[in-house]
């Protein structure tokens, strides 16, 4: 009999909410794994996976995870070019507006893992906004996958690696001088769990989030806080 169990592991809640409206209501038995320390070798084999999907998984996977069952992630570059972290970020920073979707077979070697298909993606709008949108990318893409089972295909073209963001990089810089830079520095990085754009001045610090760019000027929400250390009260 044909393996139907799936397992979808992700930390991430829009893609959480795209799992429970429309991923397990696909053909076969589906699972929903919310915390890294729950991908264990006992775990895994007691699930029996056809398929492991990680969208939106920052981290690590054992290899020993990788021997016991097939593992898929999806990365928001036009792979190879792109591997590493904070890519949808760096997209933006690099100034593209559009890219794909990789659906990849995980190996050991980060994102250089043989290809099953791509979509294409909108980098328009808040960071939040474009994860909702690959969100439920992703879900067509398992639908793919499980149904019609691909044979993934090598990477070809020459790789190129993006750098895994810091929060100090948050912060708006100085050689920022339009206000649609400004404008993109803040809205990729507006979305739940990330480090907002923000400024400091004075001993304090200036979170800025909901941007929108209107005619020669930026509206956005601001929160202001003091700066630890520099509190006088």
């Amino acid at each position: 009999m044909e393996n139907e169990n799936y397992l979808v592991a992700t930390i991430k809640p829009w893609n959480i909410k795209v799992f429970n409206e429309v991923i397990k209501h696909y053909k076969g038995k589906w699972h929903l794994i919310t915390e890294p320390a729950e991908i264990t070798v006992d775990k895994i084999k007691s699930i029996s996976p056809k398929y492991i999907f990680f969208p939106h998984w920052s981290s690590i996977v054992p290899r020993e995870i990788l021997d016991i069952a097939t593992c898929v992630c999806f990365h928001e570059t036009d792979l190879p070019y792109g591997r590493g972290g904070s890519p949808l970020q760096n997209l933006i920073t690099h100034g593209h507006k559009e890219t794909f979707v990789s659906a990849l077979k995980m190996s050991e070697e980060l994102d250089a893992g043989p290809i099953y298909l791509k979509k294409p993606l909108s980098l328009e709008g808040l960071a939040e906004e474009i994860f909702i949108r690959t969100a439920n990318i992703v879900a067509e893409m398992i639908k793919t996958i499980v149904t019609e089972n691909p044979k993934p295909k090598e990477q070809v073209g020459k790789s190129t690696l993006f750098q895994r963001r810091k929060p100090s990089q948050s912060k708006i810089p100085t050689e920022k001088n339009t206000l649609i830079d400004i404008f993109d520095h803040i809205r990729m990085l507006d979305a739940e769990s990330y480090p907002k754009a923000f400024l400091e001045s004075d001993g304090f610090r200036y979170e800025i989030s909901r941007p929108a760019l209107k005619t020669g000027e930026i509206l956005a929400d601001v929160r202001i806080t003091k700066i630890e250390g520099d509190r006088n009260d």
